[in-house]
């Protein structure tokens, strides 16, 4: 379904109107005739808080946004004709004979509405003229939530909610952990592993790191120490080919006993089959996932009266040591903010790069 008013793709696309202030944002460009000429941007996957956003922020950066909420694919690309650049969300895989069929259409660029990027062959798509880019939004989103996940997992949390539900208010065996009698060790130390160490300071836990490019300030460790030490591991590396299964069934069986997994990064940096062996022999402490293996087509859908395929997924929900959200770690207004004004932002530097 297309732009703001969700007509049929097979209708046009409504574009949002003209903007009415003069002000020349980066990317607009005058002609000889002195009229500020627009910018076209299609925007994929677009869920209604994002296209409220999309257009109430458009005309200030002189673009015309045409906005579906279709995940691109060949039975859209029409939309693109005439934009270089598409806007596309992280919940779809886009196929190679896709990013074919777009460079065809005249896409140059694809700006990601996201951190990573691997529901995207870059390669490929680099190959066929399109630059692909992530893009950048408060990394305070996902620490603030990473805390949160950390928080419930050593409180044991889902458990005293789950029989405070059912009205049995008793303690019993629910005493928790204080995060400043606990060492975190932190997988990947970008924007949001930054962030999650500088939270982590002011609980007073000892945190170590581990990263092949080191980018703040802080106790690198090899992997395999960090993993030996930790009473809390935390994920936030990119998904890479060799990133995947990070946390694997030997470098799980290497971690301290009792410890703790948080993963708000992408679900296949662990694997979740030799995850589940570990809870489920109380090997490990728990595990609190906002991103899981197989999420795609089922995480973002409404399941109460439909089935979940997901084995691993029932598997964990099973464990009364186990949260599971469905990634919504990056989910907030200011984020959401970030992320539609830094895609515009991106996608009119690129042009600017490439017009003059």
């Amino acid at each position: 379904m297309v732009s703001s008013e969700h007509v049929s793709t097979a209708s046009p696309p409504i574009q949002s109107p003209e903007p009415s202030a003069t002000r020349i944002h980066r990317g607009d460009r005058d002609g000889a005739d002195g009229v500020i000429r627009r910018t076209g941007i299609t925007i994929y996957g677009c869920g209604p808080d994002e296209a409220a956003v999309f257009r109430e922020v458009a005309p200030r950066f002189g673009v015309i946004p045409t906005i579906t909420d279709g995940a691109v694919s060949a039975a859209n690309i029409a939309l693109a004709v005439g934009n270089r650049c598409i806007s596309v969300g992280h919940r779809t895989p886009i196929s190679n004979a896709t990013l074919r069929s777009l460079s065809e259409a005249g896409v140059a660029f694809i700006s990601t509405r996201s951190a990573g990027h691997d529901h995207i062959d870059v390669d490929y798509a680099r190959s066929v003229g399109i630059t692909v880019e992530g893009v950048a939004y408060s990394p305070g989103s996902v620490a603030d939530y990473t805390l949160m996940l950390m928080l419930m997992a050593v409180r044991n949390a889902r458990s005293i909610i789950t029989r405070a539900e059912a009205h049995d208010f008793r303690l019993n065996e629910v005493r928790g952990k204080e995060l400043r009698d606990l060492t975190v060790g932190v997988i990947g130390t970008g924007r949001i592993g930054a962030a999650v160490m500088d939270r982590l300071r002011g609980f007073g836990s000892r945190v170590l790191a581990a990263d092949r490019n080191p980018k703040t300030a802080a106790e690198f460790v090899p992997l395999d120490e960090l993993l030996l030490r930790s009473d809390i591991v935390t994920l936030h590396t990119p998904l890479t080919a060799e990133t995947t299964h990070l946390l694997d069934r030997r470098r799980i069986e290497r971690m301290k006993r009792g410890a703790f997994v948080v993963n708000t990064g992408r679900g296949s940096l662990i694997e979740t089959e030799a995850l589940l062996t570990a809870l489920e022999s109380g090997r490990l402490g728990g595990a609190a996932l906002d991103v899981l293996e197989g999420e795609e087509g089922i995480f973002y859908t409404d399941r109460r009266n439909r089935p979940v395929e997901s084995r691993l997924l029932l598997r964990l929900q099973r464990l009364p040591n186990v949260l599971i959200t469905p990634h919504a770690a990056y989910y907030t207004e200011h984020a959401l903010s970030d992320t539609v004004e830094n895609t515009l932002l991106d996608c009119l530097e690129f042009g600017g790069r490439h017009d003059g």
